[in-house]
This record gives C-alpha cells, structure tokens and sequence, in this order.
C-alpha cells in the first residue's frame, strides 16, 4: 500500500469509526428541549436514563471527535479559497473566481460539500 493510501484509509478509517458511534448512539434532539426546564440552581440537569455502551462510547468520544471534524473542516475552508481566476471576463467588477487549491469555479465541489452537510 502506497502512503497516499494509507493516508486515505487512516483517515476514512477514523471517519467511519466516528460515523459508526454516531448510528449506534441514542439520539438526544427530541430529549433536549424537555430536559431544558430541568436545569436546577448550579446549571445542572440530574437525569436518570437508561444509557447502552453505545451511547457511552459515543458521549465520551464525542467532544474530541467533534473538535477534529470542525478543525478538518476549517482547514478545508482555509485550503480551498477563492482567487481571481484570471482571463477576460465579461463584468470586471465581478471576474471569475477559482478554487486556489483545486482551480475548479468557485465555489468548488469541496466546499458545496461542506457547506450541504452542514446545512443538515
């Protein structure tokens, strides 16, 4: 196996682990808005639920996993600006603008991606 593979598969690896925790874990929207009212006078909830090693594993892993994804992303983001794209174009105040990481049109597929899943 190539480095570049085992780039990919170290990071698709980590990336489907996080993904698998996320699947096997209670989800807790629904949950969240009836337990708001029960924040006592320190800003704590006591809840007494039922929790499986999957939800456990997923709420332990969660806040590191979260803070790789969203630093990922950003660095993402900040790979894949925008740069004029040089040539002619038909409205010089609004000239073409390219990816200066993949040169693909700006916006380029990299960042539509990012930005559908997270506009959920």
């Amino acid at each position: 196996m190539t480095e570049p593979e085992r780039w990919d598969a170290r990071l698709r690896g980590r990336l489907e682990a996080v993904r698998a925790r996320s699947l096997k874990a209670a989800p807790w929207r629904d949950a969240a808005p009836l337990l708001a009212p029960l924040v006592n006078r320190s800003g704590h909830v006591a809840v007494r639920a039922r929790l499986t090693h999957e939800d456990l594993a997923f709420l332990g892993a969660a806040r590191d996993d979260l803070l790789a994804l969203t630093r990922t992303a950003l660095r993402l983001a900040d790979l894949h600006r925008p740069q004029d794209g040089g040539g002619i174009s038909s409205d010089p105040s609004r000239p073409i603008l390219r990816c200066r990481s993949c040169m693909s049109r700006w916006p380029c597929p990299t960042l539509r991606v990012l930005d559908e899943a997270l506009s959920g």
